[in-house]
């Protein structure tokens, strides 16, 4: 894809995101936090973009919005459970899920099988999201800009496809996760690559 490509999907991206009454009541409230390094991503924004290329009157419902952000300095659990109760207050019926990247090496062994290691920045681990489709995140600028993290690029997003990010990833998690996500049956226009 052609790197311009990349840079008017971008656009196409925020004028989407701005037309979401929810998702920039989500980017003003994660804002509130005052963090350096965040992004909402994975399927609050995939989600959100396949529901306006296919025309949904009825947004879907996200299980979880996520919120991520990359905090060294901070790798105690407890932080992304304060945060996470800041943003229940600001959006409280907003199913959030709070996670300092930074610190995923130190639990991922224990819930998939296999260390990894730690994650140097927002993008390198927006970057190991398990499809390219959902490795893309937003943020909101206190200049009210939207910010667009996509590390593998749009393309995948607004084609529509759905394919195994394989940084990170196993075939079997991979395929679970389509099995379960039902991508198709929830929008007509969603191709997944078989891995």
């Amino acid at each position: 894809m052609d790197p311009g490509d990349d840079a008017l999907l971008a656009e196409r991206l925020r004028a989407i995101a701005r037309a979401d009454a929810r998702m920039m009541a989500w980017l003003r409230a994660g804002r509130l936090l005052g963090l350096r390094d965040w992004c909402i991503g994975a399927g609050a924004v995939r989600n959100m973009v396949w529901d306006a290329l296919e025309g949904h009157a009825q947004p879907s419902h996200p299980a979880d919005v996520d919120l991520v952000y990359h905090d060294p300095q901070c790798l105690d659990a407890a932080q992304d459970q304060r945060l996470q109760a800041r943003l229940l207050v600001a959006a409280p019926d907003t199913p959030w899920e709070v996670m300092n990247q930074a610190r995923v090496h130190t639990w991922f062994a224990a819930h998939f099988g296999h260390p990894v290691e730690p994650l140097r920045s927002l993008s390198e681990a927006v970057a190991s999201w398990p499809e390219t489709c959902t490795a893309v995140g937003l943020c909101l600028g206190q200049d009210d800009q939207i910010e667009v993290l996509a590390p593998l690029g749009l393309g995948d997003l607004f084609a529509r496809i759905v394919r195994r990010n394989p940084r990170r990833v196993s075939l079997e998690t991979y395929r679970q996760r389509v099995a379960d996500k039902r991508y198709a049956s929830r929008w007509a226009g969603v191709r997944v690559i078989a891995a």
